[in-house]
């Protein structure tokens, strides 16, 4: 462009991800309850796209829901392309698009994408437009929502290497 100075550059995109500290989760399900209100204007959890696991032995709970892969093996395995990723990383279902094939259930590895039975359709988080509900009413703070940087992922590491000694390895 004349006249310009400098370089241009694209607009940079800050990618924010949901952060779960399970040893802050209460098991209150409020995350549960604020998600299926927001998506399908009721209280049922059976609806939510985020799921609190109790896990007894440990003494902990932890809110599990679509962490919005790099590399989305559901996305790869959709045969109608249904399945995206936008510009800021997040993976959305696109319903018209979306034939109920199941392909991306049995393709994700945390199975953190469902098939809706009250909705009839394919369901995920898509992380509220921006705003998602879970971490807003999340009333320990077990659920933010913060702008990816090397300390957050740094957390995010420890986070999965501690609940991976809680838990112990999967036996098969």
């Amino acid at each position: 462009m004349a006249g310009v100075r400098g370089t241009w550059r694209p607009a940079v995109v800050m990618r924010k991800i949901l952060m779960i500290s399970p040893e802050k989760c209460t098991g209150c399900r409020t995350c549960e309850l604020a998600c299926s209100f927001v998506k399908t204007d009721v209280f049922n959890p059976k609806v939510s796209r985020i799921t609190v696991f109790a896990f007894d032995e440990a003494a902990v709970s932890v809110p599990m829901t679509c962490m919005q892969c790099d590399t989305p093996y559901c996305m790869k395995v959709c045969p109608t392309s249904a399945i995206s990723k936008t510009e800021d990383g997040v993976v959305k279902v696109n319903g018209e698009k979306c034939i109920g094939c199941k392909l991306c259930i049995a393709a994700c590895p945390l199975g953190n994408i469902t098939l809706s039975t009250v909705e009839g359709k394919i369901v995920k988080c898509d992380l509220c437009g921006g705003e998602p509900k879970c971490a807003e009413f999340c009333p320990t703070g077990a659920i933010e929502f913060k702008e990816v940087s090397p300390n957050v992922l740094e957390r995010k590491k420890a986070i999965a290497r501690k609940f991976k000694e809680l838990l112990g390895e999967a036996k098969e």
